[in-house]
């Protein structure tokens, strides 16, 4: 039930026409005999809302003399017994049980509790702390104490005591006093005053701190977030900024946790679950119109099938960018000029070289070539091979190329000589759209005088060759998902993968067969909805379930088909991590990316990255790479995160 005077903003109501004993039956039905039946526990849970749910589990205890939720747990597996588990608690108790297990063991959840206290009413709070020591028998705030330190523990536990004011009358004096405060005590101190910062944002009521939060930006000349950040660090940073953010918008905060949850590689299942089943009956429609109104990317979730059920998730088209654009007031003359004058005479001025070439498109950069040609009567890229050296040589005389000509390139260093180097050929033909492909074969041919097909045909063998030389047909459907032949190519890809509950009258070869045709051949958008149904279907994400049956090379490229289909920007930002952390730097694999995505997608990429790894790929490239060829690939970067 929605407060007195505010309208219901979740998305799970009472059942009409609800029978706790018809109810209790009917899971008792689904759960009785060899198996479970998943979808029928699904259907019945998630329509009740949580407060019947409590009495199906009385009317269970009574019809049974069985616990529901131990039976539950003991037929479910996985995420969705945990999905499920959470729906049966009462919120208190459910937030409780999150807290117990941030706190329990080795390390803290952080995350958990910041996302939890910073988020919750009064009452909430309330409830959650009788809830805890009804539960586990122990002090919720001691237990807090002794797991945490410094100013996040006594902001927790200033959050703790449910003491925030609410009282909607505000004093005009009071929101520029307490700006006034918070700016002294940060930006205009030598220093920075947290025990300022800890009692305004923990006891003042929210519409105090929105206007409050205007009032500094009028007098700070900067929102309160940015001094946050740079005032504050580690985990009190975090809960200060989560604070904030729920003082301003609780559903665009629960927006903002749920599109990180489901971005990237891999899904943050637990969050994902806490969040579906606290907000629920809260305010679960705010959060979706507002990640609908403002999420960017495309966002799958891997295991909590209530996004199915509660949710219905709309792949949200998010703007691909590059990070390199054509130059305003281009001349390709004048440029051909720049680049032969820092060519000419003794040394090279390989700054005036990387401002030129990084700061053009490509297209441009074919101007160029041309006007050198015509103006000087000598070939740009021979003069640029014969000035430079090393690592900036090949990233300087990548980027002259046409896109098609330097994955041609890539592929043939690939697979000639001794070896080949499968992880290129995985990359480029995994991540390469139908025209993208279309455009290689035709470059590859023309600098080879051979097919591309031909010559993975020959240094390849077995099933990856022939993903490969399917991926190099460029014959990759491109129309819409069709939601019936998702849920067959769904059934096919569980069988091959062995988590089918019933087996196929196919043999193993055929299985095989449609397996990889539908990965190499069914557009992204059709494939997403094949990934959702396979979760639905096996409670298995398909790129785990890949990583578990499969080894080798076939694994390595089907598993990049797959997290390209979910996130290419994330999958890219993943490999360029890689290329750097450790000792040594993998600048093969760091120049090609940075070349070949710096006008598709690199902007996206410096966001995924930074997401992922919580550090800027901005960062990384400045401290992992040096001199010139350091200054270029930041050149390419475009900026800091």
């Amino acid at each position: 039930m929605a407060p007195h005077g505010k309208v219901y903003r979740g998305s799970v109501k009472d059942f009409q026409g609800f029978d706790a004993n018809q109810d209790a039956e009917a899971l008792y039905n689904a759960m009785k005999g060899f198996g479970s039946d998943k979808e029928a526990i699904l259907d019945l849970i998630t329509s009740r809302s949580n407060k019947q749910r409590v009495e199906i589990c009385q009317a269970y205890k009574s019809l049974y003399g069985k616990d529901l939720i131990a039976d539950l747990k003991y037929e479910l597996t996985g995420k969705f017994e945990r999905l499920i588990v959470s729906l049966m608690r009462p919120p208190a108790y459910g937030d409780a049980k999150e807290i117990k297990d941030a706190i329990s063991g080795v390390g803290t959840d952080e995350k958990c509790l910041i996302e939890i206290l910073a988020s919750r009413t009064n009452q909430e709070i309330h409830d959650l702390v009788a809830a805890y020591k009804d539960a586990y028998g122990r002090d919720l705030e001691a237990d807090i104490v002794g797991d945490t330190s410094g100013h996040f523990k006594k902001m927790l536990v200033v959050l703790l005591q449910g003491a925030r004011e609410e009282d909607d009358v505000v004093s005009e004096d009071l929101v520029e006093q307490d700006a006034k405060d918070l700016l002294e005590a940060g930006e205009l101190k030598w220093g920075t005053d947290e025990a300022q910062f800890i009692y305004i944002l923990g006891r003042r009521s929210r519409q105090h701190l929105r206007l409050v939060f205007d009032e500094y930006l009028k007098i700070a000349g900067k929102p309160i977030e940015r001094s946050i950040r740079g005032e504050l660090s580690g985990d009190f940073e975090k809960l200060m900024l989560a604070v904030v953010k729920c003082i301003r918008s609780t559903a665009e905060y629960f927006a903002e946790r749920l599109y990180k949850a489901m971005k990237g590689l891999g899904t943050r299942d637990n969050t994902l679950i806490r969040i579906m089943v606290s907000r629920s009956e809260i305010d679960m429609l705010d959060i979706r119109e507002v990640f609908r109104t403002n999420a960017a990317g495309e966002f799958f979730p891997e295991a909590a099938q209530v996004a199915y059920r509660m949710w219905e998730l709309s792949a949200v088209k998010v703007e691909l960018r590059g990070t390199v654009q054509p130059a305003g007031d281009f001349n390709d003359d004048g440029d051909a000029q720049v680049l032969r004058k820092a060519m000419k005479g003794l040394g090279t001025d390989e700054g005036a070289i990387i401002e030129v070439v990084t700061k053009r498109s490509n297209a441009q950069r074919q101007q160029i070539l041309k006007a050198y040609k015509a103006h000087y009567g000598r070939d740009l890229m021979a003069d640029l091979k014969s000035e430079l050296s090393g690592s900036l040589a090949k990233l300087i005389l990548g980027l002259m190329l046409t896109p098609a000509q330097y994955d041609a390139k890539q592929l043939r260093k690939a697979v000639e000589g001794a070896g080949t180097d499968e992880s290129v050929l995985i990359e480029i033909m995994a991540t390469r759209n139908n025209q993208e492909i279309k455009a290689i074969n035709e470059a590859y041919q023309e600098a080879y005088h051979k097919s591309l097909e031909d010559d993975l045909s020959s240094d390849t063998s077995g099933h990856f060759k022939r993903i490969l030389v399917s991926l190099a047909l460029g014959n990759r459907d491109e129309g819409p998902e069709n939601h019936t032949q998702a849920h067959e190519d769904a059934k096919v890809v569980a069988e091959t993968l062995k988590l089918a509950d019933v087996s196929s009258n196919d043999s193993s070869d055929s299985l095989e067969t449609r397996f990889l045709s539908i990965l190499c051949t069914r557009s992204y958008p059709h494939l997403r909805r094949v990934f959702q149904e396979f979760i639905k279907m096996t409670n298995h994400d398909v790129e785990h379930a890949i990583k578990k049956r499969m080894s080798g090379d076939v694994r390595d490229a089907f598993v990049a088909i797959v997290r390209s289909v979910k996130n290419k920007p994330a999958f890219f930002a993943d490999k360029l991590y890689k290329s750097m952390k450790g000792a040594g730097t993998d600048e093969r694999t760091l120049t090609r990316i940075m070349i070949s995505r710096s006008e598709i997608d690199l902007f996206n990429i410096r966001g995924e990255f930074i997401d992922l790894f919580d550090k800027s790929l901005h960062h990384m490239i400045e401290k992992d790479t040096s001199g010139d060829y350091r200054k270029a690939l930041l050149a390419l970067c475009g900026g800091e995160d």
